[in-house]
């Protein structure tokens, strides 16, 4: 099989972690025969610098041809004095409404090399760790009315239609019944009229996946819980800022936000897949990033959209297999071997050919 990948590098760190995920797919290629067109477009502050937009109208038009797109992080001190339509999150905004994605999967794992780089006492995390989490990612409070009233006061609406709390339920089920057959939808329906819609909803579309078992949890108890009792936890369904934030709490249960992918799905198998990481400026052009969370999300798009599953398969394998000799700095520990971006990549798709 051959597919079209579009390929948004974004700025800071994302062209170095992207470029690692490439050579790995370049590995998984020679390993199993599946063929891969690399297609390169504009998305950010790259954008912006180059075409005064950060989401360029070929971007929109190169992604809706492709297969799936890989995405490495947008943003930067360097753009924050922008007007708000023209910073590099807009363009990440506009890509995911452009592309019609509105189902963010972050799959919270923690693999066994890595158990004592999180932070949680080993007895919590002692049947490992694999969770994920379903983000409703084109309503609710980003996407709501918002505006100032006089210099004093500003305002945020919440807003979600019945369409939108189904849509995001019946991806959250579905992946319920290929795992473990349990679904936490998470709201704050004790206090949001928007959260009490979203329950409701949620309850009666249950009704379709009578195989799942389905529980309900305040989103302030979620995130004591993920902590306390990670392991309760199979597929956790919630809205786009409370997502948001369960998320990122989540990764760092996985020993780090370096090591977190994501996919955002569109109707049907199209999606795009990119690291929960930002663009890291910090340390970008020094070769000291942490590729692994592009490389898996490479291996999600293998999985979810291309339906590689065996290909993916192996990637997380190769990953796996790494961490046992080599870090990279953010999650190094003593014993190991430090190696840059560019040697983790290496070190990846040698496994891979191997």
């Amino acid at each position: 099989m051959e597919y079209t990948i579009a390929v948004l590098k974004g700025d800071g760190i994302g062209p170095e972690i992207v470029n690692e995920t490439i050579k790995v797919l370049d590995a998984v290629s020679e390993k199993t025969g599946i063929q891969f067109e690399f297609q390169d477009y504009l998305l950010g502050g790259a954008a912006y610098d180059q075409t005064g937009s950060p989401l360029p109208e070929e971007t929109v038009a190169g992604c809706k041809n492709a297969d799936a797109v890989l995405l490495g992080a947008v943003g930067g001190e360097r753009w924050d004095t922008l007007p708000a339509s023209l910073r590099p999150e807009a363009g990440l905004l506009g890509i995911r409404k452009a592309l019609g994605l509105y189902a963010n999967l972050r799959h919270v794992k923690i693999f066994e090399p890595l158990r004592n780089s999180s932070p949680l006492k080993n007895e919590l995390i002692a049947h490992g760790l694999d969770i994920m989490i379903v983000r409703e990612l084109t309503g609710g409070i980003y996407f709501g009315k918002k505006g100032r009233e006089g210099e004093d006061t500003a305002f945020d609406t919440e807003r979600y239609s019945r369409f939108e709390v189904e849509r995001i339920a019946r991806t959250a089920f579905g992946l319920a019944q290929k795992r473990a057959k349990r679904l936490c939808s998470v709201d704050k329906a004790n206090v949001l009229e928007s959260s009490r819609l979203w329950r409701e909803v949620v309850i009666e579309t249950a009704t379709d996946y009578p195989d799942v078992a389905l529980s309900h949890m305040y989103v302030d108890n979620c995130a004591m819980q993920l902590i306390r009792n990670p392991g309760q936890f199979d597929v956790v369904v919630t809205s786009n800022m409370f997502g948001d934030i369960l998320s990122d709490e989540a990764s760092m249960l996985s020993g780090s936000i370096g090591m977190l992918a994501s996919a955002s799905l569109a109707n049907g198998a199209f999606g795009l897949y990119e690291p929960i990481h930002g663009s890291a400026p910090d340390i970008a052009g020094q070769n000291k990033a942490n590729p692994l969370a592009t490389v898996l999300s490479a291996s999600m798009m293998l999985r979810y959209s291309l339906g590689e599953a065996v290909a993916a398969d192996l990637i997380d394998n190769a990953v796996e297999a790494v961490l046992k000799a080599f870090r990279t700095a953010d999650i190094y520990e003593e014993g190991f071997t430090l190696v840059s971006c560019s040697e983790m990549g290496d070190r990846v798709a040698a496994l891979l050919r191997a």
